[in-house]
């Protein structure tokens, strides 16, 4: 009886080989995923911050010369000026914006971001 309890205790517990290479691909995925994403979310970021300064011009024109001039300095290149929707609601200039940005993840297989924002 006590020699069952031996080769029971000696059974080794933890990953085998396989399970470890599965373990160390996902991490590998999850940091290339996550390298290409973060720049992604900054850009939008930045982009945000860009029409809440550019709302303050009076006509459309100057919104999107304001935002193109910030898009030069903060590296903004996913959207343009052009690209943005500017509105007036009551006496407020509106600006808005819609995006998406993808990523390549293997054959046909792409993340898909997309990105919407606008200014109160």
């Amino acid at each position: 009886m006590s020699m069952h309890r031996t080769a029971s205790r000696s059974r080794q517990r933890g990953l085998s080989f396989f399970g470890l290479i599965f373990v160390g691909l996902f991490a590998v995925a999850a940091f290339a995923i996550g390298g290409q994403s973060i720049p992604i979310f900054l850009e939008y970021t930045s982009a945000k911050k860009a029409i809440e300064k550019a709302k303050f011009e009076s006509t459309v024109p100057g919104v999107r010369a304001a935002f193109d001039r910030a898009a030069a300095i903060d590296d903004i290149t996913s959207i343009k000026g052009s690209d943005l929707e500017v509105t007036k609601s009551g006496d407020k200039v509106v600006v808005s914006f819609k995006y998406a940005r993808e990523i390549a993840l293997a054959g046909p297989a792409y993340l898909v971001y997309r990105f919407e924002a606008q200014t109160n």
